[in-house]
């Protein structure tokens, strides 16, 4: 399987965020791009801990973006950078920001679906 970013699907739109994907098995492929302050945490409110549930793996491929965990830790990926985020994190990008990701594809789905609850499009 194979797809450019523009024959991926857009999953979800929240003004210039754009998070484009497919289901692989049971995998979610997604490239996620994000101008810089996005700040996912206010989408988040309502799940544990009002934090992603979901892990995912990826690649940052410009930009920087920090996960931010609950116990107050802080980890940012630059461009170039491999990063797993675990279950429990929320994400601001420091730049503009595209990332590819990876994610167990049911996880991912329900934090799409509780996203677009939240207010995005």
């Amino acid at each position: 399987m194979r797809a450019s970013k523009e024959e991926l699907p857009m999953l979800l739109k929240a003004g210039e965020a754009t998070i484009r994907g497919a289901d692989w098995e049971d995998m979610r492929v997604a490239i996620v791009s994000v101008p810089a302050g996005t700040d996912f945490g206010p989408l988040l409110e309502g799940h544990p801990d009002d934090r992603c549930p979901s892990p995912h793996w990826g690649y940052v491929v410009k930009g920087a973006i920090t996960a931010l965990y609950a116990d107050g830790s802080e980890e940012t990926s630059s461009t170039g950078d491999l990063f797993y985020w675990p279950p429990g994190h929320s994400v601001r990008a420091e730049d503009d920001t595209d990332i590819v990701m990876f994610s167990p594809q049911h996880e991912h789905g329900a934090v799409i679906e509780h996203i677009r609850r939240q207010g995005g499009d």
